[in-house]
């Protein structure tokens, strides 16, 4: 089936705009345009709050046990900041990634009189196919980066507009809640964000608790339901994709990667970064040195 004229137009401006494989810095802070020509390797990464939209091609994402699969005229929401493994499965592979800004979402919330009627989605990550209206808005957007003397005036709206389309699309209430200061997704984006901080140091649940103002059954509770996984189990994400990156830039000291991210037993951090990532830490790294790039998650 031939992709509908609005989505060509998103993959040919894509195309154009981003001119080789890989993922590449758009002009509004944190966009990015991504390509691929080939399926790639699963490629682990913490991805903030995002709207991931696919104009070609097809891709993998996987938070802890789920997998998330989505292909041309879907999109993906992360919600916080998420440690999560994804790959295209479908190629070639064109999409744009949108950070979600709790600010703007909050500004649209005060200025608007409706709310939404259904009730969230607990998770993190959501999946959806994207509107007519909401493809028109990202093309726009892309539109402008080909006149940079109108992009800096007129690409906010056009952002404005686009979170508006996702704040009453399919996910409204979920999406919704990001901008609300006291809503589980803020509190766990309050919680992850304490962890990302001390990501390197032992940590007592207790004390993120009273971090966030909740008890430790609440936190524990809410922390699985948006994240699908405990607060400890992220921290390990953490620590683990940490320590990758580390050894990308090291790949022959792998006691020294390990101990950067708060691991004293060095065989304690060979086997989960095997359990994690299905080989060895200096295998890995080796492994991911000499192929080619993978597109990062989401």
């Amino acid at each position: 089936m031939s992709p509908s004229p609005r989505l060509a137009e998103l993959a040919g401006l894509i195309d154009r705009l981003g001119d080789r494989d890989g993922r590449h810095p758009g002009w509004l802070p944190g966009l990015t345009l991504s390509r691929a020509s080939a399926v790639t390797e699963p490629l682990s990464d913490i991805t903030r709050p995002v709207l991931a939209l696919i104009a070609q091609g097809a891709k993998r994402t996987v938070l802890a046990d789920q997998i998330y699969d989505y292909r041309a005229g879907q999109y993906l929401i992360a919600t916080v900041d998420l440690p999560l493994t994804a790959q295209v499965t479908e190629a070639p592979f064109l999409a744009l990634g949108l950070p979600l800004k709790q600010h703007l979402i909050a500004e649209l919330l005060l200025e608007s009189s409706s709310g939404a009627r259904d009730e969230p989605d607990d998770s993190g990550v959501l999946v959806s196919d994207a509107s007519g209206d909401l493809v028109d808005a990202v093309v726009r957007l892309l539109r402008l980066a080909e006149h940079p003397e109108d992009f800096a005036v007129l690409a906010p709206a056009a952002e404005r507009e686009i979170h508006w389309r996702l704040m009453n699309g399919p996910h409204a209430a979920t999406v919704r809640r990001i901008g609300l200061p006291g809503s589980r997704v803020a509190l766990v984006g309050q919680a992850v964000r304490w962890l990302a901080e001390r990501f390197d140091q032992p940590i007592r649940i207790a004390d993120l608790a009273a971090h966030v103002g909740v008890s430790v059954p609440t936190l524990n509770r809410h922390f699985r339901a948006v994240t699908a996984m405990s607060p400890l189990q992220y921290q390990k994400q953490l620590r683990l994709q940490r320590a990758r990156v580390e050894l990308l830039a090291a790949p022959g000291d792998v006691a020294a990667a390990g101990y950067a991210v708060g691991y004293d037993s060095p065989s304690q951090f060979s086997r989960e970064y095997r359990r994690q990532f299905g080989a060895p830490p200096g295998q890995d790294a080796a492994r991911l040195l000499t192929t080619p790039a993978a597109e990062p998650a989401p």
